[in-house]
């Protein structure tokens, strides 16, 4: 399974929470206690993203963080990129020079998979995230596996 962490998680609701009211300073711990989370939690993120330039902080009694840019000029990708490192599906995908490289068959096909969805996460914004959805999100069921009786799947 391909997954990302819990902060990164965290940090993708906690922008696109920010997007919603994107010229509004937003306190770390009134977004934790919006979003149910942890405050020290989420303020090692709102820092972590503060310090890519994703995020702005201002001292004081109006003070609090909000986006760097507008939720339509940032990526989820982006914020992935800041908080897990490069997208890859595999580390040969993001390193120029893999020990097995020579005789590996599929890391190209790795690295363009990489690449793919990469591209697709780069094309999905704040403002794709901070919007309703349009229709419920329903997850597909797995059909059973059947063998048929000559072997074939």
């Amino acid at each position: 399974m391909i997954r990302i962490t819990r902060e990164t998680d965290y940090g993708i609701v906690l922008m696109a929470s920010m997007a919603r009211n994107p010229d509004q300073s937003h306190s770390a711990a009134a977004l934790a206690i919006q979003r149910r989370l942890p405050v020290p939690m989420v303020s090692k993120i709102l820092k972590t993203l503060t310090r890519a330039g994703l995020l702005v902080s201002r001292r004081g009694a109006q003070g609090g963080y909000s986006l760097a840019r507008s939720p339509q000029a940032i990526s989820v990708a982006e914020i992935i990129r800041v908080l897990e490192g490069p997208i890859a599906l595999t580390d040969c995908s993001t390193q120029a020079g893999c020990s097995h490289q020579d005789h590996c068959t599929v890391g190209s096909h790795l690295a363009r998979i990489s690449a793919t969805v990469e591209g697709a996460l780069q094309g999905i914004t704040l403002w794709d995230l901070a919007q309703p959805p349009a229709e419920p999100v329903r997850f597909m069921e797995r059909s059973p596996v059947r063998v048929l009786s000559d072997g074939i799947v």
